[in-house]
């Protein structure tokens, strides 16, 4: 049922009472004038006077009840800015910025109002800049309070974000180390099924021995980055350097790959500057962080294409002397908004239910912990990660370049920050 108000009957109201309560600062004169380009209305309960996204031409001065203002957050959800009364004034930023409105006004009690017309407020504007200053104050006003209020939110959803973080930390170390038993009995099952003669002698069940050895494999090695990654948020990631060739390393990595960069016509290159000097560094850390960005170049990179690896010496932000690795793939590219938020754990780039499977096929489906392992290993050594890419790009594969930090000689590595 839908009530309609007839505005003939909206009680009478002092104009000029409810003008001083919203514009203190103006003279007798000016809320006069402003009283005849204003109207009275009442609405009923629930009536919208803004919305939300929308060019309105109205600005409202509340005689009497409550109005509720409200901004969409997301989809479903909005949130409430504050409830307004008797001498506030609704609507009249979206006026001056000739802008849609920022937020819904909604009346939650019957409320009566006075309505002005833009151009009637544009006038007023004009000739009364202590009308302006007026509305300037209210509005920083709400500024902060709403600023105020944002933080207060903000901290709170830290807060339980914080919390859900270290929750899921938790299960992960704790599914991880649980996984570890039954992987090593059944490696250990499956070594001695390879001993057997008749495993050997049978190649169909050789086949299938083999395949439950690369299952096993590629299961052990997720627990291992789940590890690693509880590792470098609980800042317990030891760090233990000696002095590394590192084009070696990357060349045994490449030929761990060999079958897979055949399969797909990948070309891999690597250049190494000669003035190129040796890096103090855990062996087995960079050897991983390594692994991942070959990994993740490799996968991105449609097949036919190329990777090319450079390494020359760098410097640090404070001029120590150090290394840069950069990893250039003729791939799909990056775009930008994920720039920062491929090393983050568990974080993946478009739909995760239509990547493929398998850790070098094209656009394989991962963990998502590889490059949140490479930055945590980068820091903890005292360097940094991070990529460039003009975007993605599956037409014209434009690319992507990650760009490897290492200093030569930390003084003192550090444990792993968040």
């Amino acid at each position: 049922m839908v009530i309609l108000y007839d505005m003939s009957e909206t009680p009478a109201f002092d104009k000029l009472s409810i003008l001083r309560l919203a514009f203190v600062g103006l003279a007798d004169d000016e809320l006069r004038e402003m009283a005849e380009l204003t109207k009275l209305c009442t609405y009923p309960v629930d009536h919208i006077l803004c919305h939300e996204g929308v060019y309105e031409e109205v600005f409202y001065i509340i005689a009497e009840g409550n109005v509720r203002i409200t901004k969409k957050i997301s989809e479903n959800e909005e949130r409430v800015f504050r409830i307004s009364g008797k001498g506030d004034v609704v609507g009249e930023m979206s006026l001056i910025q000739n802008a849609p409105r920022s937020a819904t006004v909604k009346t939650s009690t019957e409320c009566t109002v006075l309505e002005m017309e833009k151009k009637d407020f544009e006038t007023m504007l004009s000739r009364s800049p202590r009308m302006a200053l007026d509305i300037m104050r209210t509005t920083l006003s709400r500024m902060r309070e709403n600023d105020q209020q944002a933080i207060a939110e903000l901290q709170k959803a830290n807060k339980v974000l914080s919390q859900l973080d270290r929750n899921k930390l938790e299960f992960i170390q704790v599914a991880a180390h649980e996984l570890r038993t039954p992987l090593t009995v059944l490696k250990g099952y499956v070594s001695v099924l390879n001993s057997l003669t008749a495993i050997k002698d049978n190649s169909s069940l050789n086949d299938v021995v083999s395949g439950i050895t690369k299952g096993a494999d590629r299961m052990h090695e997720v627990v291992n980055m789940m590890l690693d990654v509880t590792r470098i948020d609980n800042e317990t990631m030891k760090v233990l350097p000696t002095l590394l060739p590192l084009k070696p390393i990357i060349l045994d990595l490449i030929k761990g790959f060999t079958s897979a960069i055949d399969e797909r016509k990948i070309n891999i290159t690597i250049e190494q500057s000669v003035d190129t000097p040796l890096i103090n560094a855990d062996p087995s850390l960079i050897q991983k962080a390594l692994h991942n960005l070959l990994v993740n170049a490799i996968k991105y990179t449609p097949d036919g294409g190329s990777v090319a690896i450079d390494i020359h010496p760098a410097v640090l932000e404070n001029n120590s002397p150090a290394i840069e690795i950069n990893f250039k793939d003729s791939g799909i590219g990056l775009d930008t908004e994920h720039h920062e938020l491929i090393f983050e754990k568990f974080y993946q780039v478009g739909d995760v239910a239509i990547h493929s499977s398998g850790k070098t096929s094209f656009k394989g489906g991962g963990a998502g912990l590889g490059l949140a392992i490479v930055r945590g290993i980068a820091r903890a050594h005292g360097g940094k990660v991070w990529v460039e890419s003009i975007g993605h790009d599956e037409t014209n594969l434009h690319g992507s370049i990650f760009h490897l930090l290492l200093p030569v000689d930390p003084q003192s590595p550090r444990p792993v920050t968040k």
